[in-house]
């Protein structure tokens, strides 16, 4: 025979204490004291009390669960980002439920998290401004927070502007003497990358300089590798500004086995500055957005529209930094031999 589950009522009657305050325990209530909360808390691992969801979700009470739409977690940095919004969730309380978008895209996955009954959703997809308005509006009275979103989109949004973070790489290396400036970016379709394009585009124009080679990857290691093998017979560019530290991994490769030395021949400087980035050879100059920053602050936005005490919920403002290490360094003299790929 199947061995009865423990219940709130074992747990109650096992501390000593009434079924409303171990409910309150549950539910985080700041009414009850830290001695009896710890008592009570200490009971249930116990007993090994596992909370009934289900039957929280079906009587319509707050169940503690957020909702991750993202996109492949196969790629560094929407895995770190889940991994941040995990952490942070699990330290308020919370668990976190994850859908990845696949045919059905953004809508799929959020709606798949919504028939969950999820307390509150966090949309780490690229989305035009209507899209994210359509989503955010599909999700109801379900808290919804945005993470890859234009900068002006009217919805709530907790990311770094992509746009700053390209201008201080492309800055850096104007700063050095480059002005054939190269862009590897993102997939066309992505947000981030269209707004590293304006910047690349903006900063460039700025300084009288006209666009060198634009190529293209899917954030991946292989694509940045494949995209600089595309440049064969071409001229190189003095510097190259990649959209992610992952697609620089493959150009770097790229480039040694063309025989070319970094930061002597080529400059090159990523975006994200992933945990890895400090490890390539050579270690990577990138721009830095904390990702897992930014997966906790998004956490303590959404739990605070979600309190009881409805105090006000503000975003940061977050910054990206330009991290200076050797795959950059000065201009060759202009009457230096242009390499060839």
């Amino acid at each position: 025979m199947k061995p009865r589950s423990v219940t709130l009522a074992d747990v109650a009657a096992a501390a000593g204490v009434s079924y409303q305050t171990v409910s309150r325990v549950l539910n985080h209530s700041a009414s009850v004291a830290q001695k009896t909360r710890q008592k009570v808390q200490a009971t249930m691992s116990e007993l090994n009390y596992v909370p009934n969801r289900v039957a929280q979700q079906l009587a319509g009470k707050n169940t503690r669960t957020l909702g991750l739409a993202t996109s492949d977690l196969a790629l560094l940095a929407p895995a770190q980002m889940a991994s941040a919004i995990q952490h942070r969730a699990s330290a308020l309380g919370y668990r976190l439920v994850i859908a990845m978008a696949g045919a059905e895209g953004a809508d799929g996955a959020v709606q798949e998290l919504l028939a969950q009954r999820v307390d509150a959703l966090l949309i780490n997809l690229p989305l035009e401004s209507a899209d994210a308005v359509r989503i955010a509006a599909s999700a109801g009275e379900t808290p919804s927070l945005f993470l890859d979103v234009p900068d002006d989109a009217p919805v709530p949004a907790c990311q770094f502007s992509a746009e700053t973070g390209a201008r201080q790489g492309i800055e850096h290396l104007l700063a050095l003497g480059h002005r054939r400036i190269a862009l590897l970016n993102g997939p066309v379709s992505s947000v981030a990358a269209a707004a590293r394009r304006r910047s690349w585009l903006a900063v460039l124009k700025e300084h009288q300089l006209r666009p060198q080679v634009e190529l293209y990857g899917d954030w991946s290691a292989e694509s940045g590798y494949l995209a600089l093998l595309s440049l064969s017979g071409g001229e190189l560019p003095e510097a190259i500004v990649v959209a992610n530290d992952q697609m620089a991994l493959g150009a770097l490769r790229a480039l040694h086995q063309a025989g070319l030395s970094l930061p002597a021949d080529i400059s090159v400087v990523g975006y994200d500055d992933t945990a890895e980035s400090a490890w390539y050879q050579p270690p990577l100059t990138t721009v830095r957005q904390d990702i897992r920053l930014l997966g906790e602050r998004s956490v303590d936005w959404l739990v605070q529209k979600l309190s009881a005490d409805k105090g006000p919920a503000l975003l940061l403002p977050f910054t990206t930094e330009l991290i200076v290490r050797e795959t950059t360094a000065a201009a060759k003299k202009p009457s230096a031999t242009a390499a060839k790929f």
